[in-house]
C-alpha cells in the first residue's frame, strides 16, 4: 500500500514537474540564481510552513524509528554539535553559520549553547526572515554575504558551522579556504553536506550521470563534491591547522527524504492555507525528493560530515 501511494504520487508530481519545467528552469547559472531560488522559496513560506525553521535533513538514531520530523531536524543540530566538539567551546564563543537559511540552527547554537552567532546567506529574503524570527539579536544576528567572499578578518571566529550549503557553491576549494581562514587557531569546524560517490574510484553509469544531473538542475546546484574530495579540500587549504575527520551519516539521515513527503499529509493545512499554487509547488518537489532517496539508498549520494580544529 505504501509503495503504491508513492508510485501514484511520483506519477502525478512528475506530470506537475513536466508542466512547470517548461515555465521555469532552476539550473545553476551564477550565485545570483541561488539567491533568487532561495528568495522565492522563502517568500512563498511553503518550506517553513511544512518543515519548520530547518530546511536540512533530520537525524534518526535507528532505521524507521518514529520521530516527529521537526524534532529530528533539531536533534540533527545537537548531534553535529556533539560529534564535532563544538559543545566543548565555552559560552560566549563566536560562531559563524555559513548558509544559515532562516536561522534555525543559529538560534539553537545561541539559545541552547550560549554562543554569539553570526549567520550568513546569499539570499536577502532568508536573512530578512531569519531576523524576523530571532528574538535575541544581541547574540544571534544575520547578514547577506557570499560564502566565497567572507567579510571577516582571519581568525575571527571560535567555531564555523555549515549545513547543506556546499552543493550550491561552485568553488569547493575556495569554500573550504574561506571557512578555515576565519576560524581561529584551535577553533572548531563543523560541516554537513550532500555528497556524491567518488567517481574516480567508482565511475558512473549513463543512468547515474543522468540522475546526478537532474539532482543538480532541480535545486540550483552547480556541483556535488565527494566526501573524499571535500576532505582533501579542507586538508589542502593553507589555513588548515590540524587533521580533518569525515564520516558518512547517510544511515542516520536517509529517512528524512520519505518523511519530508509524509509531512505534507500530516500537516495538509500547512500547504492548503497557502493556496492552490503552493499545492502544485509541493507536488513539483516530490520526484526530486524520491530520486534523492533512491540515490542515497544506492550509494550514489552520501551524507558527509566533517570536523577539524583550526
Amino acid at each position: 500500500m505504501q509503495w503504491t501511494l508513492i508510485i501514484l504520487l511520483f506519477a502525478f508530481s512528475l506530470l506537475i514537474l513536466t508542466i512547470t519545467w517548461l515555465k521555469k528552469n532552476r539550473k545553476y547559472e551564477t550565485v545570483h540564481s541561488v539567491a533568487s531560488s532561495y528568495d522565492a522559496w522563502t517568500n512563498d513560506r511553503l518550506l517553513e510552513n511544512l518543515w519548520g525553521e530547518h530546511i536540512h535533513l533530520g537525524f534518526y538514531e535507528k532505521p524507521r524509528i518514529k520521530k516527529d520530523f521537526r524534532k529530528a531536524k533539531v536533534d540533527f543540530v545537537h548531534e553535529l554539535v556533539q560529534w564535532s566538539g563544538l559543545n566543548q567551546l565555552p559560552k560566549g564563543s563566536r560562531i559563524l553559520d555559513v548558509g544559515c537559511g532562516i536561522g534555525g540552527s543559529s538560534r539553537i547554537l545561541s539559545n541552547d549553547y550560549g554562543f554569539n552567532v553570526v549567520g550568513i546567506s546569499i539570499s536577502q529574503e532568508q536573512i530578512k526572515r531569519a531576523n524576523e524570527l530571532t528574538i535575541n539579536q544581541d547574540s544571534c544576528r544575520f547578514e547577506v554575504m557570499n560564502a566565497l567572499d567572507l567579510k571577516f578578518e582571519k581568525g575571527s571566529f571560535d567555531g564555523v558551522w555549515s549545513v547543506e550549503a556546499g552543493p550550491h557553491i561552485v568553488d569547493k576549494q575556495k569554500f573550504a579556504d574561506e571557512m578555515l581562514r576565519v576560524l581561529r587557531p584551535g577553533g572548531v569546524l563543523a560541516i554537513a553536506d550532500w555528497n556524491q560517490r567518488d567517481s574516480k574510484k567508482h565511475p558512473y553509469s549513463f543512468l547515474e550521470k543522468f540522475i546526478i544531473n537532474q539532482l543538480l538542475i532541480q535545486w540550483t546546484h552547480p556541483e556535488f563534491s565527494s566526501i573524499e574530495g571535500f576532505k582533501n579540500n579542507l586538508l589542502n587549504s593553507p589555513y588548515c591547522g590540524s587533521s580533518v575527520k569525515a564520516s558518512d551519516w547517510t544511515k542516520y539521515t536517509i529517512q528524512s527524504w520519505n518523511e519530508s513527503i509524509y509531512e505534507g499529509f500530516r500537516r495538509p493545512s500547512s500547504i492548503l492555507k497557502l493556496g492552490l499554487r503552493s499545492v502544485f509547488k509541493a507536488f513539483r518537489e516530490i520526484p526530486t525528493i524520491l530520486i534523492m532517496k533512491w540515490s542515497f539508498s544506492r550509494g550514489l549520494m552520501k551524507f558527509g560530515v566533517f570536523k577539524s580544529r583550526g
